[in-house]
């Protein structure tokens, strides 16, 4: 079962102003933090979502292929994040619309500063 997924970060400071931005679109806020980490989650739950520095002290990378997948309530909130993501210093990836992956999908795709892809997703009746 998965717990949470991380993401890694070489500024941690302007990670979390991104992360604070994207991330209370879909009613996700800072629950968790410290030196080295941030960590968001729903209101009063646990954190799901961590952004860090890596633990060796190397430079934090993204994986060719890797993406992080979010849920959203409804198509509006999938442009909201997205354009969240963009007025964040992110990056487009796919524009907010529907998708071939399942009837009625509709979803977009960014990348955080650190260049770390998100895809967020709305499917009716999922």
């Amino acid at each position: 079962m998965l717990f949470s997924v991380c993401v890694g970060t070489n500024d941690l400071a302007a990670a979390a102003a991104f992360y604070d931005g994207v991330m209370a679109v879909l009613n996700m806020e800072r629950v968790a933090e410290n030196d080295v980490e941030v960590g968001y989650g729903a209101k009063e739950q646990d954190a799901s979502f961590w952004v860090l520095k890596p633990f060796n002290k190397e430079p934090a990378s993204f994986g060719n292929g890797s993406q992080v997948i979010l849920r959203a309530e409804s198509s509006d909130v999938v442009q909201a994040f997205h354009a969240k993501a963009m007025e964040m210093g992110g990056s487009d990836e796919g524009a907010p619309g529907p998708r071939d992956y399942a009837q009625g999908y509709y979803g977009a795709y960014a990348r955080d500063l650190d260049g770390n892809k998100l895809h967020v997703f709305y499917l009716p009746n999922a």
